[in-house]
Order: structure tokens, then C-alpha cells, then sequence
């Protein structure tokens, strides 16, 4: 790697008041060429083109650099899969697709923010703004869940929607990891990284009773939407989306990313 200075970007970002900026895109660079925990905060200010004793101006240490990396990264992706889920529409299983191949595509298009949430190794607590950054967007896999469990057979058991969540949370995960990658880690597939996240979840789902026929799934989803829809135009329904379907009693709530509050 070229440690050769910017002299131009450099002299503009001190001067001009950009100095957390530059160093936030120095720590950047470096993670997607050394990884999240591949440089020192003295790399960080070589590249942004400043002293060593600079970056202590904005930011404590090298974990608070990074927090604040992951922290942006956090938004980003909530951001991503709020866009994706769409509220459920136009229905439910369409939706819940989509989070899937965003979670994929965030993981592939921006791996250095992906490096620096989920491989920095900071403390789930090194920073309240990245917890709640965090949880934020976990709180969309999860309303995602909420509606796929409303969807279990008549007669099944409801699973809960957290367990859901967190269990859809680790396969994505796992896949993007591990092939969904837009760096060097990224494994070779002889499908693609959408395919096997889609196999894996409809196997999870046949296992816990759901229709996985997509016609079957797709009308299942249609009619529940319709009966919420006639409902609304009767009167018993106020105006807005449907509420969610209120979990089984459970203890504190608790974000996948860190310890629990």
C-alpha cells in the first residue's frame, strides 16, 4: 500500500475545519485494505495528511474513531433496510425478501462500514449513540419478523417474533460474511449469495410450519392484507397501517448487536 499523502485534500480538510471528516475517511480507507482492526490512530493521521497529536482534537482514541465509523455505518444500513421492508409492502413475503437482498447488498457495496459494525471488536457499550444506532437497525429485521410470524398457519403456534428475528438475523449474516463480501474475504459460490440466503431461510420456515410454496405464501399474505383492508372500509379498523401482532410475554428487550440494556 501507498502511504503517499493527498497534499492538496489534506491541507483543505485541516484548514477548512474538515479534520474529523478527513480522518474518518483515512480510517476508512485503511479498514478496507487492513481490516477494522489492521492500523494504528497514527495511520489513521498519516493518511489524513496531519501530526500525530491531531486527531486527539476529535476523538479520544482509536476506538472512538471507529465507533464513530460504525456508528455511520449503523445509519447506513437501517437506513438501507427500511428502504427494502417498505413498511410491508405490497405484501408481506415481496418485503420481507427485499430486507434479505438489501442486508446482502449493503454488506457487499460497503465493506469497510460492514468491517468496522460487526469486526472491530468494540465493547457493545464503548459508545450509546452506536448501541442505539445499532439496535435502531435491528428493530426493522425485527418488525419484519413480527409480520412473517402473524403469517403461521391456523392452528400452529406463533412463534416469537424476536427469536425470529434474531434467527434471520444470523443467517444473513452468516451469508454475507461469508460470500456476499465486496472485499477479499468474500467465499466463491456456485450460486449466488441471494439464492442461498432465500433456500435457507424458506428451509427454516418449512421447519416451522409455514407455507413455503411462493403462490401459497403470496395469497395467504393477499388475503390477510385484504380482510385488514375491508375491515378499515367497515369502520373497525382506524385509519393507518395495521398494528403489529404483540409478542408472547418475554423478559427486557435486548439488541443482537451488543448486551442486552
Amino acid at each position: 500500500m501507498s502511504w503517499r499523502k493527498d497534499p492538496g485534500r489534506t491541507e483543505r480538510g485541516y484548514h477548512h475545519g474538515n479534520l474529523k471528516e478527513a480522518l474518518l475517511q483515512a480510517a476508512l480507507d485503511l479498514i478496507a485494505t487492513k481490516g477494522a482492526a489492521g492500523f494504528t490512530f497514527a495511520d489513521a493521521a498519516r493518511i489524513a495528511g496531519v501530526s500525530p497529536a491531531a486527531p486527539y482534537r476529535h476523538f479520544r482514541d482509536r476506538d472512538e474513531l471507529l465507533s464513530s465509523i460504525a456508528q455511520r455505518g449503523f445509519e447506513q444500513f437501517e437506513s438501507a433496510l427500511s428502504e427494502a421492508w417498505d413498511d410491508g409492502r405490497p405484501d408481506t413475503v415481496s418485503a420481507f425478501e427485499r430486507v434479505g437482498k438489501a442486508y446482502l447488498a449493503f454488506a457487499r457495496e460497503k465493506p469497510a462500514f460492514y468491517s468496522a459494525m460487526f469486526e472491530s471488536g468494540l465493547a457493545a457499550d464503548v459508545s450509546a449513540g452506536l448501541q442505539a444506532a445499532g439496535e435502531r437497525a435491528f428493530a426493522v429485521i425485527r418488525a419484519a419478523a413480527e409480520r412473517v410470524a402473524a403469517l403461521a398457519p391456523p392452528g400452529s403456534p406463533r412463534p416469537p417474533a424476536l427469536m425470529m428475528a434474531l434467527h434471520i438475523w444470523s443467517m444473513s449474516h452468516g451469508v454475507a460474511s461469508l460470500f456476499a463480501r465486496g472485499d477479499a474475504a468474500r467465499r466463491k459460490l456456485p450460486m449466488s449469495a441471494e439464492e442461498l440466503l432465500e433456500a435457507e431461510v424458506l428451509i427454516y420456515l418449512r421447519g416451522l410450519g409455514f407455507l413455503t410454496d411462493r403462490r401459497s405464501a403470496a395469497q395467504e399474505t393477499q388475503g390477510k392484507d385484504q380482510g385488514k383492508d375491508q375491515a378499515k372500509n367497515q369502520g373497525k379498523t382506524p385509519s393507518g397501517p395495521p398494528p403489529l401482532p404483540p409478542d408472547p410475554p418475554r423478559g427486557p428487550p435486548s439488541g443482537p448487536w451488543g448486551r442486552p440494556k
